[in-house]
């Protein structure tokens, strides 16, 4: 004889208050962690944003000081010839 539908697993239909808690307390969790991603990746954005701004500062100054370097090493070098040229002067 074949048994009726006794043994199978039943699946309740109903949900219980404590089941509803959890799930909105889930979805609370999901939700606010989200938004919380959101808010550090604007933050991680205006730091880049503010560090490549801070580069470029940076390397304008860096060009400026090379420039200058250059223009003391121009003048050394006319100074070092005039010393060097006035000093072959008194030799003869």
């Amino acid at each position: 004889m074949v048994k009726t539908s006794d043994s199978r697993w039943r699946l309740d239909r109903q949900i219980s208050i404590s089941v509803l808690i959890q799930l909105l307390l889930l979805a609370s969790l999901i939700v606010g962690t989200w938004v919380n991603l959101q808010r550090q990746l604007d933050l991680l954005q205006h730091d880049v944003t503010l560090l490549l701004q801070c580069q470029k500062e940076f390397g304008r100054k860096v060009e400026l000081l090379q420039a200058k370097s250059i223009s003391y090493e121009y003048r050394l070098r006319a100074i070092e010839n005039k010393h060097g040229a006035a000093e072959k002067a008194k030799s003869f």
